[in-house]
Parts: C-alpha cells; structure tokens; sequence
C-alpha cells in the first residue's frame, strides 16, 4: 500500500475516522460510479491505515501501574501487558 498522503496525516484520529464512515455509508448505498467506488474505497483503506497508526501510537503511550513483588509501584508500558 502506498504511503499515507499528507492531507491524511495531518487529520486527527476523529478526522480520520468521521471521513472513513462517510466512505463506508457512501460505499455501502451502492448508488456511486464503479470508478469513484474505487477511489473512495482506496482513500477509505488509507484512512483506516492512519486510524490504526493513531491508535498503536496511543496504545504505546498508555502505561499502568504496578506492584512489584516488593510491594513497590512502578509504571509498565502497555505492550508489557
């Protein structure tokens, strides 16, 4: 797949997301050209591509608490869990 275009990493995740529904809604009705089907669908694949990139960057900076066998607290990186 081809790089994610700028116009579409700049967009927040709620961006990204409200857009990619509109495609599938538009997609889903069926009511569209073949040739813009394709076009929507591609873009479509690009916007879920950059909604995962924003949540693995999300998820990796989540962090929880946790109670060492000492019963000292330390934070853990999700990707640990």
């Amino acid at each position: 797949m081809a790089d994610i275009p700028t116009d579409i990493a700049a967009m927040s995740f709620e961006e990204a997301l409200a857009e990619l529904d509109l495609i599938v809604r538009r997609l889903e009705e069926g009511k569209g050209r073949l040739d813009d089907s394709i076009v929507a669908y591609e873009r479509g694949a690009l916007l879920k591509k950059h909604c995962e990139a924003k949540l693995e960057e999300a998820r990796t900076k989540v962090e929880r608490i946790v109670s060492g066998p000492d019963g000292s607290l330390a934070l853990e990186a999700a990707n640990n869990v």
